[in-house]
C-alpha cells in the first residue's frame, strides 16, 4: 500500500441511495456472545472489517468453530466457559479496543494463561480500566504498566462483584457484564450512561438482567450461569460508518443521500442530534425495532447556513466516535463552537481531540485546544488554497476518513 493518498477529484452534486455494512459494535458483541451459546448461531450483514475478522480469529484459537462466507457467519458455541485451547495461546486483537477488552470478560474462568497482544497503537491504550474490576472476580493479570501485552490467568472460583463504571465507557461495562455471565450469583453494576448494545442482546436472549435507568447512570443487575441459546442476527447498518456519508452530503452542494436500515440506538445518535442543532438537514424515516435495536432510514440534504454550537457535554458519550466529523461541520459554520469534557477522545486509537485541532488548523481554521476542550472559529467561506499533508493516517482510520471528507471540495494529500 502507498504511504500517501492524493485526493484531487472534486465531488459533483449527487442524489443516491446506499446501504452501509453492519454495525461494528454489534458484530463483535454477536460473535463473543455466540461463542458462549450452546449450538450454532448465524449472523447476516456481519461487518468484515479487520476488527471483526480479528475477533473471529481469536475465537478460533479458543476452540470455537466458525464458518464465514460472503452471505453469513456461523459460530458453533460450546456453552459458558466452553473454550478449548492449547497452553500458552496468544490472542492478537490487532487494533481493536472493543475486542481486546471485552474478550477478557470471557476469560476470567480460563485456568491456563492466555496472552493478549495488539498492534502498536492498541498497545499504547489503557487496560487498567478493565483489569481492575476483573481482578475482583478472581482473575489475575501480568501487564505492561497497565497496557498490552497482557497475560490473564482465570479462576475456578469466581465471585460476583459490585462495580461502579464512572467513565461512560461501554467497553468497560460490557467487559464486566460478560464476566458476570459465567459467575454464580448476582453482579451489580452502576454505570455512567453509555452504549447499551450488550444490555439489549442480553434482554433479547432472555438472560437474567435487570436494568434501572436513572438520569445520569444505569443500575444493572445480572444473575450468572444461565444457559445461552444459539441465535440468528441480521446486523443493522453502522451509524458511525454512516456519519462519514452524512457529513459529506451536508457539506456538498445540491446533493441528497438516503441510507437504509441504520442502527439508531439512542445511545449512538448523539451525532444526529448535534448535527441537527447545527442546521444539517437530516430526516429519520421508517423507524422500527429489530431484536431490541432501533433502526431507520436516514435522509440527508446539502446544508447551507450552518450554525455554531455550544455542544451539550451530555451528548459526548453518544457521539464519541464522530466528533472529528462534527468538528468539520463546526469549521464551516458561522460563529464560534465550543466542545467540552472530551478527554476520552484522546484515549482512542490516536489522540483524536489533538488531531481534530491540527486538521482544522491545516485547513486554515483557528482553534483553541485545552486538555479536554476545543473551541472552533468557524468560517463558512473557507477555501483551502494549498495541499494539506496528514502524516501517519494509517494509525487511525477515522483520522484518514475525516480528512477525506474535509478535503471533498479541495486538493489535499493524506
Amino acid at each position: 500500500m502507498k504511504n500517501s493518498i492524493e485526493i484531487f477529484k472534486l465531488i459533483k452534486p449527487f442524489k443516491k441511495k446506499i446501504n452501509i455494512e453492519g454495525d461494528k459494535s454489534l458484530s463483535i458483541r454477536w460473535a463473543l456472545v455466540a461463542s458462549q451459546a450452546t449450538g450454532k448461531s448465524k449472523s447476516f450483514n456481519l461487518l468484515k472489517s479487520e476488527d471483526v475478522i480479528d475477533t473471529l480469529e481469536c475465537l478460533k484459537k479458543l476452540g470455537i468453530k466458525i464458518k464465514l462466507t460472503n452471505n453469513f457467519c456461523e459460530i458453533t458455541g460450546n456453552g459458558l466457559n466452553g473454550f478449548k485451547y492449547k497452553k500458552n495461546v496468544i490472542l492478537n486483537a490487532g487494533n481493536s479496543g472493543t475486542l481486546s477488552r471485552l474478550i477478557m470478560g470471557l476469560l476470567v474462568h480460563c485456568k491456563n494463561q492466555i496472552k493478549i497482544i495488539g498492534d502498536k497503537s492498541l498497545s499504547k491504550r489503557d487496560f487498567l480500566r478493565v483489569t481492575t474490576p476483573l481482578k475482583l472476580f478472581g482473575a489475575s493479570f501480568k501487564t505492561n504498566s497497565g497496557k498490552l501485552p497482557i497475560t490473564i490467568t482465570g479462576t475456578n472460583y469466581s465471585k460476583p462483584i459490585k462495580y461502579s463504571e464512572k467513565k461512560g465507557s461501554a467497553q468497560c461495562k460490557s467487559t464486566v457484564m460478560l464476566a458476570a455471565l459465567n459467575t454464580e450469583g448476582e453482579t451489580y453494576i452502576k454505570a455512567k450512561k453509555s452504549r447499551d448494545h450488550t444490555e439489549i442482546i442480553f434482554k433479547h436472549l432472555n438472560l437474567p438482567i435487570k436494568i434501572t435507568k436513572k438520569k445520569k447512570f444505569d443500575l444493572i443487575k445480572i444473575k450468572g450461569k444461565k444457559k445461552i441459546k444459539p441465535f440468528n442476527y441480521k446486523i443493522p447498518s453502522d451509524i458511525s460508518s454512516s456519519a462519514f456519508f452524512i457529513v459529506l452530503t451536508a457539506l456538498s452542494e445540491k446533493s441528497e443521500l438516503n441510507i437504509k436500515d441504520v442502527n439508531i440506538n439512542p445511545t449512538r445518535t448523539g451525532v444526529l442530534k448535534i448535527l441537527k442543532m447545527m442546521g444539517v438537514k437530516i430526516v429519520i424515516k421508517n423507524i422500527r425495532f429489530y431484536k431490541g435495536e432501533k433502526i431507520a432510514n436516514i435522509s440527508i440534504k446539502s446544508s447551507k447556513n450552518l450554525k455554531s454550537i455550544n455542544c451539550p457535554s451530555i451528548l459526548n458519550s453518544s457521539a464519541i466516535d464522530e466528533f472529528l466529523l462534527i468538528f468539520l461541520v463546526a469549521a464551516r459554520a458561522k460563529g464560534i463552537s465550543n466542545f467540552k469534557k472530551l478527554s476520552e477522545l484522546n484515549q482512542k486509537e490516536s489522540p483524536r481531540l489533538e488531531w481534530g485541532s491540527k486538521i482544522l488548523n491545516k485547513m486554515g481554521i483557528k482553534t483553541v485546544l485545552t486538555k479536554d476542550s476545543l473551541k472552533i472559529y468557524g468560517n463558512p467561506s473557507i477555501e483551502i488554497k494549498k495541499d494539506i499533508i496528514i502524516k501517519d493516517y494509517l494509525k487511525d482510520h477515522r483520522i484518514f476518513m475525516a480528512c477525506t471528507v474535509g478535503c471533498k471540495i479541495d486538493v489535499c494529500v493524506c
